[in-house]
Protein backbone atom coordinates (compact mmCIF):
# COMPACT_ATOMS: atom_id res chain seq x y z
CA UNK A 1 0.00 0.00 0.00
CA UNK A 2 1.33 3.42 -0.98
CA UNK A 3 0.03 6.69 0.45
CA UNK A 4 1.33 10.20 0.74
CA UNK A 5 3.52 10.72 3.77
CA UNK A 6 3.25 13.81 5.91
CA UNK A 7 6.22 13.85 8.28
CA UNK A 8 5.57 15.89 11.39
CA UNK A 9 7.90 18.55 12.63
CA UNK A 10 10.35 16.29 14.41
CA UNK A 11 12.40 17.14 17.47
CA UNK A 12 16.09 16.37 17.13
CA UNK A 13 17.55 13.81 16.69
CA UNK A 14 15.01 12.92 14.01
CA UNK A 15 16.66 12.89 11.56
CA UNK A 16 19.38 15.24 12.80
CA UNK A 17 21.70 15.34 15.74
CA UNK A 18 20.89 14.31 19.33
CA UNK A 19 19.33 16.71 21.78
CA UNK A 20 19.60 16.72 25.54
CA UNK A 21 17.94 13.68 27.16
CA UNK A 22 14.35 14.26 28.23
CA UNK A 23 13.29 14.08 31.84
CA UNK A 24 10.98 11.21 32.77
CA UNK A 25 7.29 11.98 32.66
CA UNK A 26 5.66 12.43 36.03
CA UNK A 27 3.26 9.60 35.28
CA UNK A 28 6.06 7.10 34.85
CA UNK A 29 6.19 5.12 38.08
CA UNK A 30 8.61 2.19 38.02
CA UNK A 31 7.16 -1.11 39.11
CA UNK A 32 8.76 -4.51 39.49
CA UNK A 33 6.97 -7.12 37.38
CA UNK A 34 5.38 -10.02 39.14
CA UNK A 35 5.20 -13.12 37.01
CA UNK A 36 3.04 -16.19 37.39
CA UNK A 37 3.40 -19.05 34.92
CA UNK A 38 -0.14 -20.15 35.68
CA UNK A 39 -2.89 -17.60 35.17
CA UNK A 40 -5.09 -16.61 38.06
CA UNK A 41 -8.13 -18.79 38.60
CA UNK A 42 -10.52 -15.90 38.20
CA UNK A 43 -10.55 -12.23 37.34
CA UNK A 44 -11.30 -10.13 34.30
CA UNK A 45 -7.83 -10.27 32.65
CA UNK A 46 -7.72 -14.06 32.79
CA UNK A 47 -11.24 -14.38 31.42
CA UNK A 48 -10.42 -12.04 28.55
CA UNK A 49 -7.21 -13.91 27.75
CA UNK A 50 -9.01 -17.24 27.81
CA UNK A 51 -11.64 -15.94 25.40
CA UNK A 52 -8.93 -14.56 23.12
CA UNK A 53 -7.06 -17.87 23.00
CA UNK A 54 -10.29 -19.71 22.22
CA UNK A 55 -11.05 -17.28 19.38
CA UNK A 56 -7.86 -18.18 17.49
CA UNK A 57 -7.85 -21.34 15.38
CA UNK A 58 -4.21 -22.44 15.39
CA UNK A 59 -2.18 -25.41 16.65
CA UNK A 60 -0.50 -23.30 19.34
CA UNK A 61 -1.74 -20.00 20.78
CA UNK A 62 -0.21 -17.83 23.49
CA UNK A 63 -1.57 -14.59 24.92
CA UNK A 64 0.68 -12.89 27.50
CA UNK A 65 -0.48 -9.79 29.36
CA UNK A 66 1.20 -7.33 31.71
CA UNK A 67 -0.96 -4.85 33.65
CA UNK A 68 0.81 -2.49 36.02
CA UNK A 69 3.68 -4.96 36.27
CA UNK A 70 1.57 -8.06 36.98
CA UNK A 71 1.77 -10.76 34.34
CA UNK A 72 -0.88 -13.24 33.23
CA UNK A 73 -0.37 -15.88 30.55
CA UNK A 74 -2.86 -18.12 28.82
CA UNK A 75 -2.01 -20.82 26.27
CA UNK A 76 -4.02 -23.23 24.14
CA UNK A 77 -4.47 -24.41 20.59
CA UNK A 78 -5.94 -27.13 18.42
CA UNK A 79 -2.85 -29.37 18.62
CA UNK A 80 -1.95 -31.52 21.62
CA UNK A 81 0.30 -29.69 24.10
CA UNK A 82 3.96 -29.98 23.01
CA UNK A 83 6.57 -31.63 25.27
CA UNK A 84 7.91 -28.17 26.15
CA UNK A 85 5.17 -25.89 27.55
CA UNK A 86 3.98 -23.42 24.92
CA UNK A 87 4.90 -20.39 27.02
CA UNK A 88 8.52 -21.60 27.22
CA UNK A 89 9.03 -21.86 23.45
CA UNK A 90 10.39 -19.16 21.17
CA UNK A 91 8.20 -17.92 18.32
CA UNK A 92 9.03 -16.24 15.02
CA UNK A 93 8.10 -12.55 15.18
CA UNK A 94 8.37 -11.78 11.48
CA UNK A 95 7.80 -8.07 10.89
CA UNK A 96 7.33 -7.40 14.61
CA UNK A 97 11.14 -7.69 14.65
CA UNK A 98 11.16 -4.17 13.18
CA UNK A 99 10.32 -2.79 16.64
CA UNK A 100 13.75 -3.97 17.80
CA UNK A 101 15.42 -2.45 14.72
CA UNK A 102 13.65 0.86 15.29
CA UNK A 103 14.76 0.91 18.91
CA UNK A 104 18.34 0.24 17.87
CA UNK A 105 18.28 3.14 15.40
CA UNK A 106 16.74 5.43 18.03
CA UNK A 107 19.45 4.41 20.50
CA UNK A 108 22.24 5.14 18.03
CA UNK A 109 20.82 8.58 17.23
CA UNK A 110 20.09 9.48 20.86
CA UNK A 111 23.64 8.66 21.91
CA UNK A 112 25.09 10.69 19.05
CA UNK A 113 26.68 7.66 17.40
CA UNK A 114 25.05 8.56 14.07
CA UNK A 115 22.33 10.65 12.46
CA UNK A 116 19.21 9.14 10.96
CA UNK A 117 19.70 11.69 8.17
CA UNK A 118 22.72 9.81 6.82
CA UNK A 119 22.36 8.53 3.23
CA UNK A 120 22.20 4.75 3.29
CA UNK A 121 24.03 4.37 -0.03
CA UNK A 122 27.03 6.31 1.28
CA UNK A 123 27.37 3.84 4.15
CA UNK A 124 26.97 0.78 1.92
CA UNK A 125 29.22 2.06 -0.89
CA UNK A 126 31.47 4.96 0.21
CA UNK A 127 32.84 5.35 -3.32
CA UNK A 128 29.37 5.97 -4.73
CA UNK A 129 28.48 9.46 -5.90
CA UNK A 130 25.77 10.96 -3.66
CA UNK A 131 22.28 11.25 -5.11
CA UNK A 132 20.53 14.61 -5.20
CA UNK A 133 17.74 13.26 -2.98
CA UNK A 134 19.36 10.36 -1.14
CA UNK A 135 17.49 7.67 0.77
CA UNK A 136 18.34 8.17 4.43
CA UNK A 137 18.19 5.86 7.42
CA UNK A 138 15.09 7.76 8.53
CA UNK A 139 13.38 7.04 5.22
CA UNK A 140 14.14 3.33 5.53
CA UNK A 141 12.71 2.86 9.02
CA UNK A 142 9.58 4.91 8.25
CA UNK A 143 8.86 3.11 4.94
CA UNK A 144 9.18 6.35 2.97
CA UNK A 145 12.28 5.46 0.93
CA UNK A 146 10.32 4.75 -2.25
CA UNK A 147 11.26 1.07 -2.16
CA UNK A 148 8.89 -1.79 -3.01
CA UNK A 149 7.89 -4.35 -0.39
CA UNK A 150 10.51 -6.72 -1.78
CA UNK A 151 13.21 -6.43 -4.47
CA UNK A 152 12.03 -6.81 -8.04
CA UNK A 153 13.80 -10.14 -8.60
CA UNK A 154 12.89 -11.59 -5.19
CA UNK A 155 9.90 -13.51 -6.53
CA UNK A 156 11.83 -15.15 -9.36
CA UNK A 157 14.59 -16.30 -7.03
CA UNK A 158 12.25 -17.43 -4.28
CA UNK A 159 9.65 -19.18 -6.44
CA UNK A 160 11.19 -22.70 -6.23
CA UNK A 161 10.86 -22.62 -2.41
CA UNK A 162 7.95 -20.19 -2.16
CA UNK A 163 6.03 -22.26 0.39
CA UNK A 164 9.03 -23.12 2.55
CA UNK A 165 11.84 -20.54 2.67
CA UNK A 166 11.95 -17.96 -0.16
CA UNK A 167 13.97 -15.44 1.89
CA UNK A 168 16.82 -17.92 2.26
CA UNK A 169 17.54 -17.53 -1.46
CA UNK A 170 18.15 -13.80 -1.11
CA UNK A 171 21.37 -13.20 0.86
CA UNK A 172 22.67 -9.95 2.31
CA UNK A 173 24.90 -9.01 -0.62
CA UNK A 174 21.97 -9.33 -3.03
CA UNK A 175 19.78 -7.11 -0.81
CA UNK A 176 22.47 -4.41 -0.82
CA UNK A 177 23.07 -4.71 -4.56
CA UNK A 178 19.34 -4.48 -5.32
CA UNK A 179 19.11 -1.31 -3.23
CA UNK A 180 22.10 0.36 -4.85
CA UNK A 181 20.65 -0.38 -8.30
CA UNK A 182 17.10 0.73 -7.47
CA UNK A 183 15.82 4.08 -8.73
CA UNK A 184 12.78 5.31 -6.77
CA UNK A 185 9.79 6.56 -8.76
CA UNK A 186 9.12 9.26 -6.15
CA UNK A 187 11.37 11.51 -4.12
CA UNK A 188 12.23 9.83 -0.80
CA UNK A 189 10.06 11.06 2.04
CA UNK A 190 6.99 11.83 -0.08
CA UNK A 191 5.25 8.43 -0.21
CA UNK A 192 4.62 5.73 2.37
CA UNK A 193 4.86 2.11 1.25
CA UNK A 194 5.46 -0.72 3.71
CA UNK A 195 8.77 -2.34 2.80
CA UNK A 196 10.59 -5.35 4.22
CA UNK A 197 13.22 -4.48 1.64
CA UNK A 198 13.78 -1.04 3.15
CA UNK A 199 14.20 -2.19 6.75
CA UNK A 200 16.52 -4.98 5.61
CA UNK A 201 18.68 -2.34 3.88
CA UNK A 202 18.66 -0.30 7.09
CA UNK A 203 20.13 -3.25 8.96
CA UNK A 204 22.95 -3.57 6.46
CA UNK A 205 23.59 0.18 6.57
CA UNK A 206 23.86 0.07 10.38
CA UNK A 207 26.18 -2.91 10.10
CA UNK A 208 28.37 -0.98 7.67
CA UNK A 209 28.35 2.14 9.86
CA UNK A 210 29.43 0.25 12.97
CA UNK A 211 31.58 -2.47 11.45
CA UNK A 212 29.62 -4.97 13.54
CA UNK A 213 27.59 -7.95 12.27
CA UNK A 214 23.84 -7.56 12.73
CA UNK A 215 23.48 -10.31 15.33
CA UNK A 216 26.22 -8.84 17.51
CA UNK A 217 24.99 -5.28 16.98
CA UNK A 218 21.39 -5.91 18.03
CA UNK A 219 22.46 -8.18 20.89
CA UNK A 220 25.02 -5.76 22.27
CA UNK A 221 23.03 -2.56 21.81
CA UNK A 222 19.45 -3.69 22.59
CA UNK A 223 18.95 -7.27 23.77
CA UNK A 224 21.65 -7.48 26.42
CA UNK A 225 21.00 -4.03 27.95
CA UNK A 226 17.28 -4.89 28.31
CA UNK A 227 18.00 -8.30 29.83
CA UNK A 228 16.58 -10.23 26.88
CA UNK A 229 18.99 -13.16 27.03
CA UNK A 230 16.52 -15.69 25.68
CA UNK A 231 15.93 -13.93 22.37
CA UNK A 232 17.69 -15.33 19.30
CA UNK A 233 18.07 -14.25 15.68
CA UNK A 234 18.20 -17.72 14.18
CA UNK A 235 16.38 -21.05 14.42
CA UNK A 236 16.88 -23.47 17.28
CA UNK A 237 15.39 -26.91 17.69
CA UNK A 238 12.07 -28.43 18.79
CA UNK A 239 13.12 -28.13 22.43
CA UNK A 240 13.40 -24.35 22.14
CA UNK A 241 11.35 -23.17 19.15
CA UNK A 242 7.68 -23.51 18.26
CA UNK A 243 6.83 -25.24 14.98
CA UNK A 244 4.88 -23.23 12.42
CA UNK A 245 2.13 -24.57 10.17
CA UNK A 246 0.67 -23.80 6.76
CA UNK A 247 -2.74 -22.25 6.25
CA UNK A 248 -4.41 -25.62 6.76
CA UNK A 249 -3.27 -25.58 10.38
CA UNK A 250 -1.86 -29.12 10.24
CA UNK A 251 1.09 -29.19 7.82
CA UNK A 252 4.32 -28.16 9.58
CA UNK A 253 6.75 -25.78 7.88
CA UNK A 254 10.52 -25.55 8.40
CA UNK A 255 11.97 -22.80 10.59
CA UNK A 256 12.22 -19.42 8.90
CA UNK A 257 15.53 -18.53 7.25
CA UNK A 258 15.44 -14.77 6.65
CA UNK A 259 18.47 -14.66 4.37
CA UNK A 260 19.56 -11.04 4.02
CA UNK A 261 16.43 -9.67 5.69
CA UNK A 262 17.62 -9.99 9.30
CA UNK A 263 16.65 -6.48 10.40
CA UNK A 264 13.16 -6.92 8.97
CA UNK A 265 12.18 -10.23 10.52
CA UNK A 266 14.79 -12.40 12.27
CA UNK A 267 13.79 -12.13 15.94
CA UNK A 268 12.58 -15.22 17.83
CA UNK A 269 11.35 -14.82 21.39
CA UNK A 270 9.28 -16.47 24.09
CA UNK A 271 6.35 -14.56 25.66
CA UNK A 272 8.26 -13.84 28.87
CA UNK A 273 11.05 -11.95 27.07
CA UNK A 274 8.47 -10.17 24.93
CA UNK A 275 6.70 -8.87 28.03
CA UNK A 276 10.05 -7.70 29.41
CA UNK A 277 10.64 -5.84 26.13
CA UNK A 278 7.21 -4.24 26.19
CA UNK A 279 7.35 -3.34 29.89
CA UNK A 280 10.52 -1.38 29.16
CA UNK A 281 8.45 0.74 26.77
CA UNK A 282 5.73 1.25 29.38
CA UNK A 283 8.23 2.48 31.95
CA UNK A 284 11.56 3.54 30.40
CA UNK A 285 12.96 4.88 33.69
CA UNK A 286 16.00 3.09 35.09
CA UNK A 287 16.67 1.35 31.76
CA UNK A 288 19.98 1.79 29.90
CA UNK A 289 17.98 2.67 26.76
CA UNK A 290 15.60 5.08 28.50
CA UNK A 291 16.06 7.92 26.00
CA UNK A 292 15.55 5.63 23.02
CA UNK A 293 12.53 3.95 24.61
CA UNK A 294 10.90 7.36 25.03
CA UNK A 295 11.92 8.39 21.52
CA UNK A 296 10.15 5.46 19.84
CA UNK A 297 6.86 6.57 21.41
CA UNK A 298 6.93 9.95 19.62
CA UNK A 299 5.06 10.26 16.31
CA UNK A 300 7.30 11.04 13.35
CA UNK A 301 4.89 10.57 10.43
CA UNK A 302 1.20 10.85 9.61
CA UNK A 303 -0.47 9.55 6.46
CA UNK A 304 -3.80 8.71 4.90
CA UNK A 305 -7.07 10.61 4.78
CA UNK A 306 -7.09 13.15 7.56
CA UNK A 307 -3.60 11.99 8.56
CA UNK A 308 -5.30 9.36 10.71
CA UNK A 309 -2.49 6.80 10.41
CA UNK A 310 0.30 7.71 12.83
CA UNK A 311 3.74 6.12 12.97
CA UNK A 312 6.65 6.34 15.35
CA UNK A 313 10.16 5.13 14.58
CA UNK A 314 9.16 1.59 15.56
CA UNK A 315 5.40 1.35 16.09
CA UNK A 316 2.00 2.02 14.59
CA UNK A 317 0.05 4.36 16.88
CA UNK A 318 -3.73 4.54 17.20
CA UNK A 319 -5.76 6.76 19.54
CA UNK A 320 -7.95 5.31 22.28
CA UNK A 321 -10.17 6.81 24.94
CA UNK A 322 -7.33 6.47 27.43
CA UNK A 323 -4.30 7.60 25.46
CA UNK A 324 -2.38 6.21 22.47
CA UNK A 325 -1.99 2.53 21.72
CA UNK A 326 1.25 1.33 20.14
CA UNK A 327 1.38 -1.95 18.21
CA UNK A 328 3.07 -3.96 15.48
CA UNK A 329 2.19 -7.30 13.92
CA UNK A 330 4.26 -9.88 12.13
CA UNK A 331 3.75 -13.02 10.06
CA UNK A 332 6.04 -15.69 8.65
CA UNK A 333 5.24 -18.72 6.51
CA UNK A 334 3.90 -20.57 9.54
CA UNK A 335 3.52 -18.22 12.49
CA UNK A 336 2.05 -14.87 13.55
CA UNK A 337 2.86 -12.36 16.26
CA UNK A 338 1.26 -9.23 17.70
CA UNK A 339 3.00 -6.86 20.12
CA UNK A 340 1.44 -3.79 21.70
CA UNK A 341 1.34 -1.53 24.72
CA UNK A 342 -0.65 1.34 26.21
CA UNK A 343 1.33 3.58 28.57
CA UNK A 344 -1.74 5.33 30.01
CA UNK A 345 -3.21 2.07 31.29
CA UNK A 346 0.06 0.30 32.09
CA UNK A 347 -0.86 -2.53 29.72
CA UNK A 348 1.32 -4.62 27.42
CA UNK A 349 0.28 -7.59 25.27
CA UNK A 350 2.25 -10.22 23.38
CA UNK A 351 0.20 -12.65 21.29
CA UNK A 352 1.59 -15.55 19.27
CA UNK A 353 0.25 -18.42 17.16
CA UNK A 354 1.59 -21.15 14.88
CA UNK A 355 -0.57 -20.96 11.79
CA UNK A 356 0.06 -18.94 8.64
CA UNK A 357 -2.17 -15.94 8.04
CA UNK A 358 -5.19 -16.67 5.87
CA UNK A 359 -8.36 -14.96 4.72
CA UNK A 360 -10.69 -14.04 7.60
CA UNK A 361 -7.97 -14.91 10.09
CA UNK A 362 -9.04 -13.96 13.63
CA UNK A 363 -5.62 -13.68 15.24
CA UNK A 364 -4.73 -10.02 14.67
CA UNK A 365 -8.28 -8.64 15.14
CA UNK A 366 -8.57 -10.58 18.41
CA UNK A 367 -5.23 -9.34 19.76
CA UNK A 368 -5.87 -5.76 18.66
CA UNK A 369 -9.34 -5.70 20.23
CA UNK A 370 -8.03 -7.15 23.48
CA UNK A 371 -5.31 -4.54 23.81
CA UNK A 372 -7.75 -1.74 22.98
CA UNK A 373 -10.13 -2.98 25.65
CA UNK A 374 -7.65 -3.24 28.51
Amino acid sequence: MTTRAHPRARPAPWPGEPEQPEQPEESEQPEQPEESEQPEESGEPDELLAAAVDAVDAPDVVFALSRHGRRTLRTGGTAPPPPVPRHRLRYELGSASKTFTGLLLAHRTRTGALSAGLPAAALLDPSRRSDRDPVTLAHLITHTAGLPALPADFFVRGLPVWHTNPYARYPAERVVDAFLRHRPRHRPGTRWHYSNFGVAVLGHALTAATGTPWDALLTGQVLRPLGLGGITLGPGGPDTDATGHRKDGTTPVPPLDVGGFQAAGAVRADPHDLLTFLEAHLDPSDHPLADALRAVRRPVLRRGIGHRHVHTVAWFQHPTEHGPMYFHGGATLGQQAFLGFRPATGTALAALCTRRFRARDTFVPTAYALLAEL
